[in-house]
């Protein structure tokens, strides 16, 4: 299948780069010049290592070339926030967790989540092209689990084959798409033919941090593999350059339906002119803003955080701006598993001293700091 009219250097090109990705401070290093409380952070990664070994809790470095590009020099540049480490992630909320969603509590066999009745994820693999310094699955990602292990994928399909109530499936990780086309798509057929009918979900950030990855070759065998549904993660309107107008635009030239999440993340996104850019340029690349999430408490990332209530005057803001088109979701993961909640609709919260107090409809309650 080498070829369908595209030259074998532009098949591996998106390969070499993201092996080439920035992955260690010396690399780094060569690249930008770090600001105080960068330095700071990696003084403090070198004590923690010394201190823990292998034991150390963190998020690895991990920036692709083409995305470090797009940073600018300001230390308070939006794209440099969310892919250079800074000393605030060595401070930890009592609310944290390194696992903020509960993943473990609802894995039935190993690599899948089954929180909600009728979906599931699976965690195809541990790596991404970028490691975003606010991410909330801590304790998977770049820990060297690797790619889903055939038996992995044997016993999931076992469980899936086993639960019919599982219509949907979301394909994550990590990033589904550093996988090469056939180990991905050999994972996509081999659930499609156990589990006929069950719709994919493909979760990814690869076509703004690392867009050469959407290949023609890679476009064509989703298309002959339809339906998929793509969910984009992009947080900011100058992820949306020219290269990612490319990769979106060959997805959705090949009949996969575009969706996007963001999440709400402070210096980054935190302002009204920004979200509406953002998904109006969205919109326009026939790409639907479907979420938009208030920050887990992933432990590290408390700097990230948008306080709910401004979060909340955010999106009151953004509704008469935008079309229902243009407008996402304002969402929250409940802690310790308890599910998505949609802010803006009736959801039984009160605000505390301290935090907001969530109540399901079992009576459970869930905590979430007011700051």
């Amino acid at each position: 299948m080498v070829g369908i009219g595209v030259p074998l250097k532009k098949l591996i090109h998106w390969n070499l780069e993201y092996r080439r990705r920035i992955q260690t401070l010396k690399e780094l290093e060569r690249r930008v010049s770090l600001f105080p409380s960068e330095r700071r952070y990696f003084d403090r990664l070198e004590e923690e290592r010394e201190r823990e070994g292998k034991n150390l809790a963190f998020v690895p470095l991990a920036v692709p070339n083409y995305y470090l590009n797009l940073v600018g020099p300001d230390e308070a540049d939006p794209l440099r926030l969310q892919c250079i480490p800074r000393e605030g992630e060595w401070e930890t909320d009592p609310m944290e967790t390194e696992d903020p969603l509960a993943d473990r509590r609802y894995s039935p066999v190993t690599r899948l989540v089954h929180r909600y009745r009728d979906r599931a994820l699976l965690l195809v693999t541990d790596q991404c092209a970028m490691n975003c310094r606010f991410c909330f699955r801590r304790h998977f990602v770049g820990k060297g689990q690797g790619v889903i292990r055939p038996s992995e994928l044997d016993h999931v399909i076992t469980y899936l084959k086993a639960h019919p109530e599982v219509k949907e499936l979301l394909l994550s990780g990590g990033d589904p798409l550093t996988l090469s086309d056939e180990r991905f798509f050999a994972i996509v057929d081999a659930l499609r033919f156990n589990r006929p009918g069950i719709v994919l979900r493909v979760s990814s950030r690869l076509p703004v941090v690392l867009p050469s990855r959407i290949t023609r070759r890679f476009v064509f065998q989703m298309r002959v593999r339809q339906p998929f549904w793509f969910v984009l993660h992009v947080n900011h309107p100058r992820e949306l350059t020219p290269e990612a107008d490319l990769a979106l635009k060959r997805l959705s030239d090949a009949g996969v339906p575009l969706l996007s999440q963001t999440v709400l993340l402070k210096g980054i996104n935190d302002d009204a002119d920004t979200l509406e850019e953002l998904f109006r340029s969205l919109t326009a690349r026939r790409v639907k803003p479907y979420y938009l999430f208030q920050a887990d408490l992933a432990r590290g990332t408390s700097h990230f955080r948008v306080p709910l209530k401004q979060g909340l005057a955010l999106m009151r803001e953004l509704k008469p701006r935008l079309s229902a088109l243009a407008l996402p979701t304002y969402s929250l993961d409940l802690p310790g598993g308890g599910g998505k909640v949609s802010l803006l609709e009736s959801v039984d919260i009160r605000e505390g001293e301290h935090e907001w107090i969530f109540r399901d409809r079992e009576g459970q309650e869930y905590r979430y700091p007011k700051e």
